[in-house]
């Protein structure tokens, strides 16, 4: 796939405006957005409809953890939105996993099920602090090969899980955010990479939210972004 096809702005806005505002100054660069739990919640379906509406492909972030019924129900009412991408957490367990993968299939055979392994805020100490003492690294192995024998589509990682996670989750999705250029400050993510490493790791695609949006040019930071995966791709 081109670069194009691989990168996904995250839309963290508190509204529809300005989060449609940028999808509109980013034009034809940006085929994948992001609509997580913020603007999802603020601004429901309508939100989906719109980038829809404009040509866009939806990564609906949503991250569904609950019993396994009801999260298939959620799965069937996001299916309907017209989103193509849906995360829940791997955390739920295979049959909660399993029961989100049905339920897609039973409403649209465009929606793909995305388990979420480990936050890229979480470190050792964050992880140590729920009653997990595996490493982030080996903590992502086992939910991702967990969230493949429940034939999830794909799964979330950090970039410095990425190249460990390619034997077992090829040639599924790996959807990677925690991108951040080289020396540039993480924010609240604690496990980065540039989306040159990500890329040569074997990510399937990188998530970028305020490296883009909070640009003095997005434009043009996601056409340096998009140049840089592209060169990565050819080497």
């Amino acid at each position: 796939m081109a670069a194009r096809e691989r990168l996904i702005v995250a839309l963290d806005y508190p509204a529809r405006e300005p989060a449609l505002a940028m999808v509109d100054m980013l034009g034809d660069e940006v085929l994948w957005y992001k609509v997580g739990l913020e603007l999802y919640l603020a601004e429901g379906v309508r939100v989906v409809e719109e980038l829809r509406g404009r040509g866009k492909h939806v990564f609906l972030d949503l991250k569904l953890h609950d019993i396994p019924n009801t999260v298939a129900g959620a799965v069937r009412s996001a299916g309907r939105t017209g989103a193509e991408l849906l995360t829940v957490h791997a955390m739920g367990g295979p049959a909660m996993v399993q029961s989100a993968v049905n339920a897609a299939a039973e409403m649209s055979p465009g929606l793909r099920i995305i388990a979420v392994t480990v936050l890229t805020s979480m470190n050792l100490q964050q992880l140590r602090a729920t009653g997990s003492y595996l490493s982030p690294e080996r903590r992502v192995r086992r939910l991702a090969n967990m969230a493949m024998l429940a034939n999830a589509h794909g799964v979330v990682c950090s970039p410095q899980e990425v190249a460990a996670l390619r034997e077992i989750v090829f040639p599924k999705i790996t959807v990677v955010p925690g991108i951040r250029a080289e020396g540039a400050a993480t924010d609240d993510q604690s496990r980065t990479a540039t989306a040159r490493q990500a890329t040569l790791d074997g990510a399937s695609m990188l998530v970028v939210g305020r490296p883009i949006t909070r640009a003095a040019n997005p434009r043009d930071a996601a056409r340096s972004l998009l140049l840089e995966m592209d060169t990565a791709f050819r080497s």
